[in-house]
């Protein structure tokens, strides 16, 4: 997964981050969905890198440290934090959203 995102945590301005009609919430909410599918996408690539690695021994002692797998998951530590390529996505203006209609507010004939 090839990233301009920095590994490190980065400061941001929130003027920057809000959405065209300045909603920072809003944009909060999309880099949150965004971030999430990065998560899982990423897990999943793990999960199969690691599982060319699995054994099916029980035995104790022919369990071995593997040097390939050590080295894939460090690998993924080092990689950005899905949150902060989310991040840039959304700053680059490399995300699609659509913000549903707003859903009708139903008040109680008590409260007219």
């Amino acid at each position: 997964m090839k990233t301009t995102a920095p590994a490190s945590i980065v400061t941001r301005n929130l003027a920057d981050i809000a959405t065209e009609g300045g909603n920072v919430y809003e944009a909060i909410s999309i880099i949150s969905k965004r971030a999430n599918q990065l998560s899982v996408k990423l897990k999943e690539e793990l999960a199969d890198r690691l599982s060319e690695f699995a054994t099916t021994v029980d035995n104790l002692e022919e369990v071995f440290e593997n040097r390939e797998q050590i080295e894939v998951s460090k690998q993924y530590e080092r990689m950005p934090k899905p949150t902060s390529q989310a991040i840039e996505e959304f700053m680059a203006g490399e995300l699609t959203y659509e913000t549903p209609e707003a859903a009708p507010v139903v008040v109680p004939r008590e409260l007219f």
